[in-house]
């Protein structure tokens, strides 16, 4: 068998330094942005007041960044939040600026907040990076007094909140969001493929998602926020639910079959298949109907009533002297009826009310117990084997380093060396170097550009507040979706935002085209120094992820066996390495969508794997969120070997991942397990009715999980090149 062929690393890098991420470029949001940075700079300018007009449009521009195409509430607090911050780094670096150790020791201070805020999200460390940016700009101004410091920072909030009412203007309207109407659409497809009367139900395994549903979950891959994370589930639960209703249909006619035909179980048994099958189609169309539409679904209950009533029948038809009624007709149905509730759960909580319905139970939890609590994942983070903690450190040393350097030195406007060392510095290696030669070259493009416009056109403010429209609306349109593109317009842009302050564009080229060098030279020579190749320790990463919701989950059932003061500690330590574990799966599978030669089918599980970790890890916390209003009990022996199948499960996936040979090896029959427990239900106390509904999610998802992993591991053997010509 010949080698396969593989990318040289030179041209995959270039791949990744000129893709062009076609998913990020939004033609509104960059109009509204332009709009509200250039509307300021405009009417200060024709009042005479340019100095202050530039410090609003400078916050509107900050903020410009935080704007999006999420639910108007969820982008309105976010929004308010950069516009204080960003006021508040205003004030602070003008209050410090002129005592040079003072600036210096916040600076780094807050260099290391906002390296630390990557572990929370992306959006958290964008929110980091801008207001560590503004305090170093504004600080190196150095001549504020408190009031005047004040003053300044009212102004940067001030086009802040301009930015921010732009942002909200339509909220009435509630625009859809183009994922949730592909969404209801793949469901609507797939409830007219499924249903009975279509003939398509026997090809369904060899159907795939159109292009348009890959690129979408493609653009999904680092959001890890929750509803991110819920499309994705709903994407994964499709796919899962083709290949579950063909299985069923399947057994449905071996049991229809002309040799069992008159045999009274059998025919009882193909009726749950044909009752189920017909559910499910109606089912998935009023999911879809209810994502498309942006509205709960209509007879959720009733639905929910339905499966259930199905899951009795066929669990009546069970006999041990026909092996089709006794383990696969109940496993067919357990595990089909487990993905529609579990659908049926997302859909309802991807609707407004039901994202609201969610806050409210999420925050009503203990704040240790909120999978998304900011306090606890910062928390959990702050070790040294963490990969935000390590670029939190090196961030803080290199800002302190250039903002020295840039403050020992008589060049002007030296402020653009530390703030790019902060804008080139990134936690992983691609990224860092790849935004690091972007920068130095879209830099320099972007003054010659501008210095090219300064003599072509006529000088006049109105050229100038074109000019800054023009630059912002590329920096807002074309600039997410490559980071070349980005640095030309925002290089471009402040040198015409300079220029409306009276300071000639020849200076400000020469300027910053000195510091911006010498910052970007130093932060790669800094990252060189210290790098990381992720795609040698994904796999880790997410197995040590696997390994902590093992061990928590063996936490969370002791407590719910037996209460001991030493227990609580255990949980307390354990939630919060689990919390530390996912940060840095979730970090490792961003960086390594960075590196060259990573190929999407990969990247896709990668990203599935986490979001199905997400439910699994919030099933596991609401079981140990019900146990505080319970007391501890003694579980029946199904529990137990419930538990002790999940951590076996658990223990694979991590051994799997690698590179154990265990990956060949059967693994147990979770929904089988969860099936024994249903049936001793009566068993367990009322209180302990939670017990079974987690159970249930928490099967869903590691099964999901085990088909997810073994994807990936499959595609990672099949694109390995091999040593020797067969």
């Amino acid at each position: 068998m010949a080698d396969i062929p593989q990318p040289r690393p030179a041209t995959a890098f270039w791949r990744t330094i000129t893709k062009l991420d076609r998913s990020k470029i939004n033609t509104w949001i960059a109009f509204r942005n332009s709009l509200g940075v250039a509307l300021p700079l405009g009417i200060g300018i024709a009042i005479g007041e340019p100095l202050g007009a530039v410090a609003i449009t400078t916050g509107a521009l900050n903020v410009s960044y935080s704007d999006g195409r999420d639910p108007y509430g969820q982008r309105a607090r976010r929004m308010l939040t950069w516009s204080i911050l960003g006021a508040v780094a205003v004030f602070t670096g003008s209050a410090t600026g002129k005592y040079h150790w003072a600036a210096i020791v916040v600076a780094a201070a807050w260099a290391f907040v906002a390296g630390m805020l990557v572990s929370i999200s992306t959006r958290a460390g964008d929110l980091g990076l801008n207001t560590l940016v503004a305090l170093i700009v504004f600080a190196a101004r150095a001549a504020f007094s408190a009031k005047d410091a004040a003053i300044a920072a009212s102004l940067v909030l001030a086009g802040g909140l301009l930015q921010t009412c732009l942002a909200l203007l339509f909220w009435p309207l509630r625009r859809r969001e183009p994922e949730r109407q592909l969404l209801g659409q793949l469901y609507l497809d797939l409830a007219r493929d499924i249903d009975p009367q279509s003939g398509k139900l026997t090809d369904l395994p060899v159907s795939t998602l159109s292009p348009q549903a890959q690129d979408t979950l493609s653009a999904l891959g680092r959001d890890h926020s929750i509803e991110g994370e819920r499309y994705r589930l709903l994407f994964d639960q499709a796919d899962r639910i083709r290949l579950s209703s063909f299985i069923l249909a399947r057994l449905g006619q071996a049991l229809r079959h002309e040799k069992y035909d008159d045999t009274p179980d059998r025919q009882k048994a193909a009726e749950c298949v044909k009752e189920l099958l017909e559910i499910t189609p109606n089912l998935l169309r009023r999911v879809g109907d209810s994502l498309g539409a942006d509205r709960p679904i209509e007879g959720g209950p009733d639905l929910l009533k339905a499966l259930d009533v199905v899951f009795e029948k066929a669990h009546c038809q069970t006999s041990k002297a026909d092996p089709l009624l006794e383990t696969e007709l109940p496993s067919a149905v357990d595990t089909l009826t487990g993905q529609l509730r579990s659908v049926l759960e997302l859909a309802q909580h991807a609707t407004p009310e039901g994202l609201s319905e969610f806050a409210k139970r999420e925050a009503a939890q203990p704040w240790k117990l909120q999978v998304t609590n900011w306090f606890g994942i910062l928390r959990a983070n702050l070790h040294f084997n963490s990969p935000a903690f390590r670029h939190a450190v090196r961030l803080t040393v290199c800002v302190a380093i250039g903002d020295a350097i840039g403050r020992g030195t008589s060049w002007q406007r030296s402020y653009w060396l530390p703030m790019t060392m902060a804008v080139v510095l990134k936690p992983d290696f691609t990224t860092t170097f790849s935004r690091g030669i972007l920068r130095l070259a879209g830099t320099f493009v972007g003054l010659v550009l501008a210095t090219g416009l300064y003599h072509v056109f006529p000088e006049s403010a109105l050229t100038q507040l074109i000019l800054v429209g023009a630059f912002t609306f590329l920096l807002r349109s074309i600039g997410p979706a490559n980071y070349g593109v980005f640095s030309v317009s925002v290089s471009g842009l402040i040198v015409f935002l300079i220029a409306a302050t009276g300071v000639t564009p020849k200076e400000v080229v020469t300027e910053r085209a000195l510091n911006t060098a010498a910052g970007g030279i130093l932060a790669l020579l800094a990252y060189a120094l210290w790098p990381t190749w992720e795609r040698m320790q994904v796999n880790e990463s997410v197995a040590a992820m696997f390994d902590a919701c093992r061990i928590y989950f063996r936490a969370v059932l002791e407590r719910l066996e037996r209460e001991d003061p030493s227990l609580e500690a255990n949980l307390d330590q354990t939630r919060r390495d689990l919390r530390r574990a996912r940060s840095d799966a979730e970090a490792s599978v961003d960086r390594v969508s960075a590196e060259p030669g990573i190929k999407r089918e990969r990247l896709n599980c990668l990203t599935s794997i986490l979001a199905h970790s997400h439910a699994l890890m919030h099933a596991m916390m609401a079981l140990e969120a019900g146990e505080l209003a319970t007391e501890p009990g003694n579980p029946p022996p199904e529990l137990r070997a419930f538990a002790y199948d999940v951590e076996f499960t658990l223990y694979f996936l991590a051994a799997a991942l690698r590179g154990s040979a265990a990956a060949s090896e059967t693994l147990p029959k979770l929904r089988e397990d969860h099936s024994r427990l249903m049936q001793v239900r009566k068993s367990f106390p009322p209180a302990y009715e939670f017990v079974l509904i987690e159970t249930d999610r928490l099967t869903t998802a590691l099964n999901t999980l085990r088909e997810q992993v073994v994807r990936c591991l499959a595609h990672e053997v099949a694109t390995q090149p091999s040593a020797q010509e067969s």
